[in-house]
């Protein structure tokens, strides 16, 4: 069961560690695979090669699947070798096998069936990174391209579920009847058509389309996304262990808490080649607070990183049992790896990361406050790794209109550097130099804040802390500047980033009238992180209502300086929509195919 955790959650926030593949059940021998008739192999029509399956070589996969996957003389079995999916999607299957249908595994074998299933049904790169926010657990809008298929599937589920598949024809369409089976109610919400056919044509004159969505979604898909694809062809001969074992430069940023600066060391795990133990120091460019973890990697299918991490114990006497989940894609050449560390009970608190190998030479990640004002001065701090301890000021260039000043300290971590912005400089994102090594638009040089968005622009929290945990809603806001055009929304326009001092308040939301929603649903603090209220009944609240409702979540940012005509800068004001609902009462995707156990 999860738990409510800490309401200020950051890279040392509390979760509960959960095995992988937790099962406890023993496994039973399949019974004898039945011989096909001389009869039915004659009828039987040969197959398109995108049909034809993925042979299973494992033992392991036949023994423990084959009592109802039937295999064929080239070891290609029912369903299984129809499909390609996530190291998650393979997971929920599993779940789904002992769960529904009384399948019965120990954790470890669980395990060689999982990894086994990713590595060799698994997905190309190219196939993987545009559904990346799936497994990440990205809270983004997604629209995917045919309207009809994100219909019927998006009524239950994101569509990161289904573009992170491939599948045969057939067993797209087998995944349809699985669901009209398992949930009838599908056929009412999405999969079929109700009331007459339609007779009028379209606008481009053409009869009507009167298939059921279930079948336009299945013809959509089963060409979108076939089992056997050149990406995965190239891929899986290619594919080979990931070679990352080194030492890491890491730049992330977190919302709420700004920038973050670290670095990590990756060695292979004795005895596996896709297994691997980190140790990690993170700071924290905003607050300079530090922390370090310790954590376990599996990567899958030679690019799709699965970790967990938590923080390094000081006092051996207090173990720590805190832990982030790390979903991270490595390139190609094995060069760089990027992706997301979440938490929380609903992993609605993580943040981006993107590690860079670190070689002989320097690297520099960015800066504590990259924006930098005309006319102004400060002190700035650039973060970076193998940096030089003996560099100069001169050795550092952000381009006319900024000058290094002063270099404060060095070492190969940080350069803290003062700087002159001077008040004619021209605006824009700038190249940071440091001893010939850049950093591309690592400052930007600005006037004025022009406006500010808060971000996300819809957002969402659940009641909880009594039976079921809370879903917080983290917000912040970003910064732009008009550009040297002055005109908003243009491709001249500057992102600033996330500013600091701001006011937060909430506002209500006129849906309901008289409802009070801004008295019950929670409350917002100044670092624009929304609690919400408990869950249940409120005796307190008209008609014994739950503490659920809308509201604005309303940030104002006092500017200085004068405008054209020499009065003072008025405030900037901007706000979001955010919808406080009840718990998730049942999950049904909690995939823990990191290297913990």
């Amino acid at each position: 069961m999860r738990v409510a955790r800490s309401k200020t959650p950051w890279i040392f926030a509390a979760v509960i560690s959960l095995p992988l593949l937790g099962f406890s059940q023993q496994q039973t021998t399949p019974p004898a695979n039945p011989a096909a008739t001389a009869d039915q192999s004659k009828e039987a029509k040969p197959k398109p090669p995108e049909e034809d399956g993925i042979p299973v070589t494992s033992d392991v996969v036949r023994q423990a699947c084959g009592s109802c996957h039937k295999s064929d003389e080239k070891k290609r079995m029912t369903r299984i070798s129809a499909r390609r999916t996530t190291p998650e999607g393979w997971q929920e299957t599993i779940r789904r096998m002992v769960s529904l249908n009384g399948v019965q595994l120990d954790p470890e074998t669980a395990r060689q069936v999982l990894r086994y299933l990713a590595n060799n049904h698994g997905l190309a790169p190219e196939e993987a990174l545009p559904a990346a926010f799936e497994v990440e657990k990205q809270s983004i809008d997604y629209h995917y391209s045919d309207k009809d298929t994100e219909n019927t599937c998006h009524s239950c589920h994101s569509m990161g579920r289904v573009i992170s598949q491939r599948r045969t024809k057939s067993d797209w369409e087998l995944l349809v009847a699985m669901h009209r089976g398992y949930y009838p109610l599908s056929d009412f919400q999405a999969f079929r058509r109700f009331g007459p056919p339609q007779t009028t044509p379209g606008p481009d004159g053409r009869p009507p389309d009167n298939r059921h969505p279930m079948d336009k979604a299945i013809a959509n898909l089963s060409g979108a996304f076939p089992l056997i694809t050149p990406e995965w062809s190239a891929w899986s001969a290619n594919m080979r262990p990931a070679r990352i074992t080194g030492t890491w430069a890491i730049a992330g940023t977190q919302p709420g808490k700004g920038a973050i600066f670290g670095t990590m060391t990756i060695r292979a795990k004795d005895g596996a080649d896709d297994e691997f133990i980190t140790s990690t120091k993170l700071t924290s460019a905003r607050s300079g607070e530090t922390a370090s973890r310790e954590g376990k990697v599996i990567v899958y299918t030679g690019f799709q990183w699965r970790g967990r991490s938590t923080r390094a114990a000081s006092n051996q006497a207090s173990p720590d049992q805190e832990g982030l989940r790390e979903v991270m894609f490595i390139d190609r050449n094995m060069q760089s790896i990027k992706g997301r560390w979440y938490t929380g009970a609903y992993d609605e608190m993580g943040l981006e990361v993107e590690m860079t190998r670190i070689g002989a030479g320097p690297v520099v990640l960015g800066m504590d406050h990259p924006t930098l004002a005309t006319g102004g001065s400060g002190t700035y701090t650039i973060f970076g790794a193998n940096l030089p301890a003996n560099v100069a000021a001169g050795d550092i260039d952000f381009g006319a209109g900024v000058k290094v000043a002063r270099l404060v300290s060095a070492t190969p971590s940080e350069i803290k550097v003062e700087l002159n912005i001077a008040g004619d400089a021209k605006i824009g994102y700038r190249d940071l130099f440091v001893s010939g090594v850049v950093k591309e638009r690592g400052a930007v040089v600005f006037d004025k804040v022009d406006e500010i968005r808060v971000k996300p622009q819809a957002g969402m929290a659940r009641l909880g802390g009594a039976n079921f945990p809370k879903q917080f809603q983290q917000f912040e806001v970003i910064a732009y500047n008009y550009g040297p055009d002055g005109k908003p929304d243009t491709k001249d326009d500057l992102e600033l980033g996330p500013m600091t001092k701001v006011t937060w308040s909430v506002e209500e939301y006129a849906a309901t009238y008289g409802d009070d929603d801004i008295k019950y649903v929670g409350t917002i603090d100044q670092n624009g992180l929304f609690t919400p209220n408990v869950d249940g009944p409120n005796p307190q609240r008209p008609r014994n209502a739950n503490n659920v409702g809308d509201v604005w979540v309303v940030a104002v940012l006092t500017r200085t300086g004068k405008d054209k005509d020499g009065k003072d800068l008025p405030p900037l004001r901007a706000r979001a929509h955010l919808l406080v609902t009840v718990p998730l009462y049942m999950r049904w995707d909690t995939p823990e195919v990191e290297g913990g156990k």
